[in-house]
C-alpha cells in the first residue's frame, strides 16, 4: 500500500474480511489462488477458490521453508482436487522479514508467473500479523484493558525491530504507525505511558518480551504472534478486487534495511 491517506483507508478494509469482486482469467468471479507465507519462524500456505478459503498446511517446525514449501503446496492441490497450472494468482507475504524467506516467496511468485501467468498480489507481513486481531478471543481479556492498540514487532537483528502500530477507530482497524525500524528504547518511548494501552504482537516477542514491558504495555497471547498463510490470503483478495497486482519483472521483497553483502579476502 502506498504511503498517503488512501493507505489508512485501505488498511481499515483490509484487516477484517475480503470484499468487492475479483475476476480470474476465464471469466469467473473464483480464480484458483495460492496464498504464501515464509516471512517469518513459522511457514504455511493456503489455498483458495475466489472468496472461499479452502484450506491452509502449516509447516512442521521452525525455518522449514525451503523443504516443506513445495511438498505443502502439492498436499493442498491435491486435497482439493486441484494442478498447479490452474493457479490464476498468487499471494505472498513481501516483507519486512526474513531476507532468505522472503526471497523464496518472492522467487515462487515470479516463477509461477513466467511458467502460468499467475498474477501476483504483495501483502505487508505486518499487517498480516496484525490481521490476527480479527479473530481474537475478547473472552481472554478478564480484568484486563481493552485491545484498541496494537503493534507488531519482529527482530530485525542489530538491536532493532521492525514495527508497525494499529488502532481501533469506529470499528475498524487503522494504520498509525508505517513499517519503520526502531530500537527497544524507541519502542518505548513511543508506546509506554500513552492515554491508551498497546497491546504487543509478532515473533520479536519470542526473545525480547522482557525488553519491552513498559507501563501501559501488554503482550498477546503467543497464539497471535505468527504471520499465517491464511491472512496473506485475506488482505490479497482485496487489493486484488482493487487491481493492485504487483508488477512481476521488477518484484523485490520489501527489507526495510539494505542487505550486507561481505566479499571474503583470499
Amino acid at each position: 500500500m502506498n504511503k498517503d491517506n488512501s493507505r489508512n483507508a485501505n488498511v481499515k478494509r483490509d484487516l477484517g474480511k475480503p470484499g468487492g469482486d475479483n475476476i480470474g482469467s476465464d471469466g469467473s468471479a473464483k480464480p484458483l489462488i495460492l496464498a504464501v507465507e515464509t516471512s517469518g519462524r513459522m511457514g504455511s500456505v493456503a489455498l483458495a477458490a475466489g472468496p472461499q478459503l479452502l484450506g491452509q498446511q502449516e509447516f512442521s517446525a521452525p525455518m522449514r521453508h525451503s523443504a516443506e514449501l513445495f511438498p505443502a503446496i502439492c498436499r493442498l492441490l491435491k486435497d482439493f482436487g486441484k494442478e498447479a497450472n490452474e493457479i490464476e494468482q498468487v499471494y505472498v507475504s513481501i516483507g519486512p522479514g526474513s531476507f532468505t524467506g522472503l526471497r523464496i516467496a518472492a522467487t515462487l511468485a515470479k516463477t509461477m508467473h513466467l511458467a502460468s501467468g499467475a498474477r501476483i498480489v504483495t501483502v505487508d507481513t505486518l499487517d498480516v500479523i496484525a490481521a490476527n486481531i480479527t479473530v481474537y478471543d475478547y473472552g481472554q481479556q478478564k480484568g484486563m484493558p481493552d485491545v484498541e492498540r496494537v503493534a507488531v514487532v519482529l527482530d530485525a537483528k542489530r538491536g532493532q525491530f521492525f514495527a508497525a502500530a494499529y488502532e481501533k477507530r469506529k470499528g475498524l482497524w487503522e494504520k498509525t504507525l508505517e513499517d519503520c525500524l526502531l530500537t527497544a528504547e524507541q519502542l518505548l518511548a513511543r508506546f509506554a505511558g500513552g492515554e491508551k494501552p498497546i497491546w504487543l504482537l509478532g515473533e520479536g516477542l519470542v526473545y525480547y518480551s522482557a525488553n519491552l514491558a513498559g507501563k501501559g504495555i501488554y503482550v498477546l497471547g503467543g497464539e497471535y504472534w505468527n504471520p499465517q498463510a491464511q491472512r496473506v490470503y485475506l488482505l490479497g483478495w482485496a487489493k486484488a478486487a482493487r487491481g493492485e497486482f504487483a508488477e512481476p519483472i521488477s518484484l523485490t521483497p520489501k527489507y526495510l534495511r539494505r542487505l550486507d553483502v561481505k566479499v571474503k579476502k583470499r
